[in-house]
């Protein structure tokens, strides 16, 4: 294995033509020594698609919005409407646990995630406030002029 060791222009260059021609994922695994995992790891980097059948894509992308609270219930939702179906394989029923679990985390983080912006936005304010009102009673605490006293 060749763990760590840069990878060369040219073996970059080699691998797009490998993945181009659709060569099996554990052939150009053995062609570089390295495991399936670091080549998939490094098509991604470079924005190669692999084709790998048998081996999960375990890249993530990352949408440009948060998805909605309503948005993650109606996954949930599709989940469970889809879970009673009789006859569903083991598989079908792992996937569906993990989506319902995904979108149950995900609608818990996302009301944490709301209730700190809303922390955020009321501290602001407060801080806004406060310099205000630190500023007014600067100015209001300036000396006054004093009247001599009278004989």
């Amino acid at each position: 294995m060749t763990k760590g060791k840069r990878w060369t222009v040219q073996e970059e260059a080699e691998l797009k033509t490998l993945v181009e021609a659709n060569t099996h994922v554990e052939t150009i695994a053995a062609r570089f020594g390295k495991n399936p995992g670091a080549i998939f790891i490094k098509c991604q980097r470079l924005g190669l698609k692999l084709q790998s059948k048998g081996y999960v894509n375990t890249s993530v992308s990352i949408p440009r919005e948060l998805p909605s609270v309503e948005e993650a219930l109606r996954m949930l939702a599709g989940a469970l409407k889809t879970a009673v179906k009789p006859g569903l394989d083991k598989v079908e029923v792992q996937r569906l646990q993990a989506v319902a679990t995904i979108a149950k985390t995900y609608k818990e983080i996302l009301a944490d995630y709301i209730n700190y912006r809303e922390i955020e936005s009321k501290l602001k304010e407060m801080e806004e406030l406060n310099a205000r009102l630190l500023k007014e009673r600067g100015s209001d605490s300036s000396p006054q002029p004093t009247s001599a006293p009278v004989a």
